[in-house]
C-alpha cells in the first residue's frame, strides 16, 4: 500500500492526508501531525499511537514527489521523520513488540514483492525466498523435532515454531530494509 486507503483522514487533523506517513501499527496520519504528536511527549521515547496507543517504531512515509521535496516545508517534515526512524526504528528488543509488528511487515513486505515498481535489493530478496522455502520444506516433510505421529497435535508445536522464527527472521530483515530507505545513515 502506497498512500492510504481512499477516502480517509488523519485521525490526529481530521483533514486530508499531507505527507502521509505509515506507522508500524498499520495507521495512517499526516507526517506534520505526527511529528506534533512525539514533539509534545518525550523526545527520548517513541511517541504513541493516537488509535490504539501502542509505541511507533517504526513510520513510513509514502513516496513523495520531487517537485513537492523541493518544498522546504516538505523537506523538514521528511527530515523529522528520518530522525525520529534513527532513534526508535532500529530492531526492537521485545519480543511482543516484534509480533505486534509482523503483520504490519510482512503485509508491506507481500506488497513490495508482488509491486513491479518496487525494487528490493536482491541479497534480501533472495534470502526471504530461502527462508520461506526452507521453513515449508521443514514443515512439510515426515522428519520432525516433535514428532506429530507420536504427540499429535503437540508435534504441530515445532513446525508452528519454525514458521514463527521464519517470519520474525524475514520481518527483521524487511524492517532494516524499511529503516535504511526511511531513516538509516
Amino acid at each position: 500500500m502506497d498512500g492510504p486507503p481512499a477516502g480517509d483522514i488523519c485521525s490526529i487533523c481530521h483533514g486530508r492526508f499531507n505527507i502521509p506517513c505509515q506507522a508500524n501499527c498499520s495507521h495512517w496520519f499526516c507526517g506534520k501531525c505526527i511529528m506534533l504528536v512525539w514533539d509534545h511527549g518525550s523526545p527520548l521515547q517513541p511517541c504513541k499511537c493516537p488509535l490504539c496507543r501502542r509505541s511507533i517504531t517504526l513510520l513510513v512515509p509514502s513516496e513523495v514527489s520531487p517537485i513537492q521535496q523541493s518544498d522546504p516545508e516538505v523537506a523538514r517534515v521528511l527530515n523529522n521523520i528520518r530522525t525520529y526512524n534513527r532513534h526508535f526504528g532500529g530492531n526492537s528488543t521485545d519480543l511482543s513488540q516484534r509480533l505486534q509488528d509482523l503483520p504490519f511487515l510482512l503485509r508491506r513486505l507481500l506488497q513490495e514483492l508482488l509491486n513491479p515498481q518496487r525494487s528490493l535489493p536482491l541479497v534480501i530478496r533472495t534470502r526471504v525466498y530461502i527462508a520461506m522455502v526452507l521453513s515449508v520444506v521443514y514443515t512439510v516433510s515426515p522428519i520432525d523435532i516433535i514428532p506429530e505421529a507420536l504427540l499429535g497435535l503437540f508435534g504441530l508445536m515445532d513446525d508452528i515454531l519454525i514458521l514463527l522464527i521464519c517470519f520474525l527472521y524475514i520481518a527483521a530483515m524487511y524492517r532494516s530494509v524499511l529503516y535504511n530507505r526511511h531513516g538509516g545513515t
